[in-house]
């Protein structure tokens, strides 16, 4: 059991980290909204069909809280998380924008403790801190001052604020969903939550068209960064915890870097290599259970 919960959210992390290579590859084709709306509306399409008769049998049966719980799961996963990444990495470059990936434990540290009473031990803070540090070198490119944040940054830090919200509220969930009928329901309230980001794009005049590239994009999101990694994910927190599991998206900074390179031709510095060996070893660290 333990091996397999490694390998899934091994794949998982995977196909998250290859999502910011497609999103840097296709921002000029696609808008964030669009982007996030098209992959929603694909799940849905996919999905649906499996769980409708589930979904009408068990949602008159919700409390307040269950539908508060799913509200937020589909505002802060399905919907806000992607878009702010997407809208980021029409600023930033993918390699700069995944390092912020590793602030995700420390939003589900802040939150997990009083929402969830788990106990944070003193390696996961000290795991945590030394990815930190690793994360700061190569934000920094080695020089350790003057750092800067554009507005690309910026998204990229409240994206990683969405998910950490998003590990933490699956926690809490206590409704009987199965997970295709929960994906389904986070799809079709984060699909809700983006109506009036496109309505605001569309004003703005931003490209809501869509090309072959678009699409393309679109596709990979919403059947593998969606479809495959949120069932991934799911399975992952349920075993691990949310700070455990959430610790190893430290490892995401490490996958995205050598993918930029490889299809972005975004080549890393020496201060990617000695930041990401700082990482895996707070990733190690963070991931240890306290006696």
């Amino acid at each position: 059991m333990r091996f397999t919960a490694w390998l899934v959210l091994a794949a998982t992390l995977l196909l998250w980290s290859g999502n910011w290579i497609v999103a840097r590859a296709v921002r000029d084709d696609i808008s964030p909204g669009l982007a996030t709306a098209g992959r929603l509306l694909i799940v849905i399409a996919l999905l649906a069909p499996f769980a409708w008769r589930g979904l009408a049998a068990k949602l008159p049966a919700f409390t307040r809280r269950d539908w508060t719980l799913l509200g937020l799961l589909g505002l802060s996963g399905g919907g806000l998380h992607l878009a702010l990444q997407w809208l980021g990495l029409h600023y930033t470059t993918a390699t700069s924008a995944t390092l912020y990936l590793s602030t995700a434990p420390i939003f589900i540290l802040l939150l997990a403790a009083p929402l969830l009473g788990e106990r944070i031990a003193g390696q996961q803070w000290l795991g945590v801190a030394i990815s930190f540090v690793g994360v700061a070198l190569i934000g920094m490119q080695g020089r350790l001052v003057n750092p800067s944040f554009n507005f690309g940054d910026l998204c990229a830090l409240a994206s990683m604020a969405m998910w950490g919200s998003y590990t933490v509220f699956l926690r809490m969930r206590r409704d009987s969903l199965d997970t295709v009928e929960f994906l389904v329901m986070v799809c079709l309230l984060g699909l809700a939550s983006m109506t009036p980001w496109v309505i605001v794009e569309f004003f703005l005049g931003m490209t809501l068209k869509l090309t072959a590239a678009g699409a393309a994009a679109v596709c990979y999101s919403a059947i593998g960064s969606l479809l495959l990694a949120y069932a991934g994910w799911s399975y992952v927190v349920k075993r691990m915890g949310a700070a455990r599991a959430g610790a190893t998206m430290h490892l995401m900074p490490a996958i995205a870097v050598g993918l930029a390179a490889l299809f972005l031709g975004e080549y890393p510095a020496w201060y990617h290599f000695a930041g990401v060996a700082l990482i895996l070893a707070g990733v190690a660290l963070a991931s240890l259970r306290a006696p």
